[in-house]
């Protein structure tokens, strides 16, 4: 489906049990094709770089130094983590737990605040932004979240607020116009059945921040993993690209609560895609199940889906063995030659912590 084509419409029936169903069935919207991607010598479409909370791999991440890194250097698309604070704000954050994302731990006004909750069928210990007023977030500071595989990027601890989405939007539109093309933003709702059950839902203020800023479809594309929270979204009626986000075990959060037995693996089949493909316009699996043996990417594309592998690092520990470098799980592997096996398979978006690296191995791939 082409970025140029009429929006159509589209009912949501994501038929993947008796209460998603239902859930859905009131969720009719006018949807759009994707946001354009790059387009390839020749005419045909360039693989999308989407920058993973930013350049992860480079500076803390949801930072707008991390969001600014990555546009300069390379990458389409910037992505936000969506969570909720106490007074319904969307603030970016990886969880809505931040001791490891932030300075939390160090403000004695909150030590009273540290607990434990369960978050998605999970006991989790920590502190949680819907336990803060915008205000009190932006008093603490960003963090690395993974110091001991990125001890380089500890070297900007501390130095900037926590942001909120509509914050992001208004980065990527200066982005945008200082670097002469357009950045979108992809949005993910996290733990959106969750924010549900606190009153906070996540989709009527994303919708918001949508229509004040007049973000069409080459603005912004809205993932999940739970289908419900794309469901709520497309209710809105925005005329956005929807992006389904799909893990390796297990099943939606969503699905879960609701008694539902559907699982990813069912969700990827040939079958489950096309049921996928009457909702939204990408799915997202993680870059392992497009490899061979797996036939994932081209059912996708057969059922009309665009494909968006994640999570796309440089260290040792998170590339395939073969393109591995030495015996230290934090050095840099051979990552060009994982970015140059996705391309060539036909992936349409790469998520990185390292878009410089993706945007290369991709402008590298389309020189003669």
């Amino acid at each position: 489906m082409s970025a140029s084509a009429q929006p159509r419409r589209r009912s949501l029936l994501l038929a993947a049990g008796a209460a998603t169903a239902a859930t859905a069935a009131g969720a009719v919207s006018a949807l759009p094709a994707a946001a354009a991607s790059p387009r390839r010598p020749g005419g045909s479409r360039r693989p999308v770089v989407i920058g993973h909370r930013g350049a992860a791999g480079w500076r803390p991440e949801h930072t707008a130094a991390a969001y600014t890194y990555a546009v300069r250097n390379g990458a389409d698309w910037i992505e936000p983590d969506l969570v909720a604070t106490k007074d319904h704000v969307l603030v970016v954050r990886h969880e809505n737990e931040i001791s490891g994302t932030t300075d939390v731990a160090a403000h004695p006004e909150f030590t009273g605040r540290r607990t434990t909750k369960t978050v998605d069928g999970r006991a989790v210990t920590g502190w949680f932004t819907e336990d803060f007023t915008l205000a009190e977030l932006k008093t603490l500071r960003a963090v690395e979240r993974l110091p001991l595989v990125r001890n380089r990027n500890t070297v900007f601890d501390g130095r900037e607020p926590v942001m909120t989405f509509e914050e992001v939007v208004r980065l990527a539109r200066a982005l945008s116009r200082r670097h002469g093309r357009r950045i979108a933003v992809f949005p993910e709702t996290k733990h959106p059945t969750y924010f549900r059950s606190l009153g906070l839902p996540l989709e009527p203020a994303l919708a918001r921040i949508v229509r004040r800023y007049r973000l069409g479809a080459e603005d912004c594309v809205v993932q999940s993993f739970e289908p419900t929270s794309l469901a709520a979204f497309a209710g809105e009626r925005l005329r956005l690209p929807l992006w389904q986000a799909l893990g390796t075990s297990g099943a939606p959060y969503d699905l879960v609560a609701a008694g539902d037995p559907t699982t990813y693996r069912d969700m990827m089949t040939p079958e489950g895609l096309r049921r996928i493909a009457r909702y939204a316009d990408w799915i997202g699996p993680d870059k392992s199940s497009v490899v061979e043996p797996f036939t994932l990417l081209a059912d996708a594309h057969r059922a009309g889906l665009k494909v968006g592998a994640y999570t796309f690092r440089a260290e040792n520990q998170y590339l395939p063995a073969r393109f591995r470098r030495g015996g230290d799980p934090n050095a840099f592997g051979d990552a060009f030659a994982e970015y140059a096996l996705h391309y060539g398979l036909g992936v349409d978006a790469v998520v990185t912590d390292f878009p410089d690296i993706a945007a290369m191995a991709r402008d590298t791939a389309d020189t003669p």
